[in-house]
């Protein structure tokens, strides 16, 4: 797991998705390394509609890939404001760039302080 990398500028879920805060107050979610690395080659993302709302910990779009679909647990409770379109014709994306170009979604958050994880305490959680 050496070689896996958690930017120290998220928030981390033990359901394996990470939240980053952006300058206008909205937060970017995606997957982690690890997670992209245990999935595989992602084929297909299933992702909400906007608008939608959903709670911490509650799968907020199916990941697809050529080995399991896996459920993807938002970190943060909140209303979907924007999804990345571009998973639709190159769910790679998740693979390849799973801090950048990989995101899933855009998300108004109901309450910031919500418990989440450092990248510290998320590398911990995966060496248990």
């Amino acid at each position: 797991m050496a070689d896996l990398t958690y930017p120290s500028d998220r928030r981390y879920h033990a359901g394996h998705l990470w939240a980053k805060k952006n300058p206008d107050g909205t937060w970017l979610v995606g997957i982690t390394d690890f997670a992209q690395q245990q999935l595989g080659e992602v084929i297909f993302v299933d992702l909400p509609e906007v608008g939608a709302h959903f709670d911490q910990g509650k799968s907020c779009a199916d990941i697809e890939s050529a080995k399991v679909v896996s459920e993807a647990i938002i970190p943060l409770s909140g209303m979907i404001l924007k999804v990345n379109e571009a998973l639709v014709n190159t769910p790679e994306l998740l693979n390849s760039d799973p801090y950048g170009e990989g995101w899933l979604l855009r998300l108004a958050a109901d309450d910031a302080s919500e418990t989440t994880l450092d990248a510290e305490a998320y590398k911990a959680l995966l060496q248990e």
